[in-house]
């Protein structure tokens, strides 16, 4: 078809289908006849054609997929590695299937909520809501980059099941010794039973500890040093090791001493164990919704304050941030030989309550 357009002076120009000449009369009759209507309203079919491919183009580029990566990227260098690993596995696993490939404005609450829906009824209750707060940051980002007018993910909180405060679940002192019997009865991977217990005896952040490389840990000086990159709170950490602690990470070094990491991945040994490893563990020796890795944090927290050691041992030992950045560098070095005696009488304590003997409580001064 040839056309000009009005009050023009450029040439008449020639517009031909794009599957030209293949393509039917009918449906080259209705081609010319669209572009007639352009035309009628002052519009350049060919400008037209080019804006619309350009906008697919756009369009592709602002999937919510798309948006994620770029957002991740940007953000990666704030996080340890773990943690930008398992947020990505996220939504490649989660998210990406369902609404991956949709313009990220185009998004309504409910596509969002139903995805998070699949997790809830998985009892992922609080993946889902983590999920749905990354979502959040990401629709952020896309508004604040012009991608996006409306941010649906903080309108979901009372349509999803965990919107309150979920506390993880633990175990009191009463119950570790039965918890201790199943776990030594456990047949399944002995690695991830190691784990459990390196986990119950450092008070490591699940996270923290499957992420362990082994050029952290110094056996002669019986610590564990980890950088802030790995760390949740971007602080490093030292971890006084207990004799059971070493004794334990001389059983994992005979199975893993050959790779990098204490725990690597069962497919990908360069990758770490998943993140459900250890609490399904849990699961398999019947305690399910009972204790959580994190859990065993709240538990050692707990015994050791009643126990009257000095808090601030322990939230040192935790990891958790001091408010005063200055007095928390002091007490990095400060506290060591008491977290170190700490550790000790945990590690023997918790002994205690799975072989049945008593342990002293000791004379020392655990006021520091």
């Amino acid at each position: 078809m040839q056309y000009r357009l009005a009050l023009s002076l450029l040439p008449v120009r020639t517009c031909y289908p794009r599957d030209y000449p293949t393509i039917t009369l009918a449906d080259a009759r209705s081609k010319r006849d669209d572009a007639k209507k352009l035309l009628v309203n002052g519009v350049d079919p060919s400008a037209f054609k080019q804006e619309s491919k350009q906008a697919h183009i756009e369009e592709v580029k602002n999937t919510f997929q798309q948006i994620v990566l770029e957002w991740h990227s940007m953000k990666v260098k704030k996080w340890s590695a773990g943690y930008a690993s398992d947020i990505l596995e996220a939504f490649n696993k989660d998210v990406f299937p369902f609404i991956g490939q949709r313009p990220v404005a185009d998004i309504k609450p409910l596509e969002l909520l139903n995805v998070l829906k699949k997790m809830e009824d998985r009892g992922a209750t609080e993946k889902a809501k983590k999920v749905r707060q990354r979502c959040g940051e990401v629709f952020r980002y896309a508004i604040v980059t012009g991608r996006a007018e409306y941010n649906p993910a903080p309108d979901l909180t009372s349509a999803m099941q965990g919107h309150e405060s979920t506390h993880y679940p633990f175990l009191t002192t009463e119950e570790l010794p039965a918890f201790f019997k199943a776990l030594a009865g456990y047949s399944g991977s002995e690695l991830m039973v190691l784990a459990a217990r390196l986990l119950i005896i450092t008070g490591l952040r699940t996270g923290e500890l499957r992420g362990a490389l082994w050029s952290e840990i110094d056996t002669k000086k019986a610590l564990w040093e980890i950088s802030a990159e790995r760390m949740k709170m971007r602080r490093p950490h030292i971890i006084p090791l207990s004799t059971q602690a070493l004794a334990i990470i001389e059983q994992i070094r005979a199975m893993t001493g050959q790779f990098p990491l204490l725990f690597p991945g069962r497919n990908d040994p360069s990758k770490t164990m998943s993140e459900a490893s250890i609490n399904q563990v849990f699961k398999r020796i019947g305690y399910t919704g009972r204790v959580t890795g994190h859990g065993f944090r709240h538990t050692m927290s707990t015994v050791l304050h009643e126990q009257g050691y000095n808090t601030a041992w322990i939230e040192t030992q935790l990891a958790h941030v001091d408010k005063n950045a200055i007095r928390g560098t002091y007490n990095h070095a400060q506290y060591l030989d008491g977290r170190r005696e700490m550790l000790q009488w945990y590690a023997d304590y918790m002994d205690s309550l799975e072989k049945g003997f008593n342990v002293k409580q000791g004379t020392f001064n655990r006021r520091g």
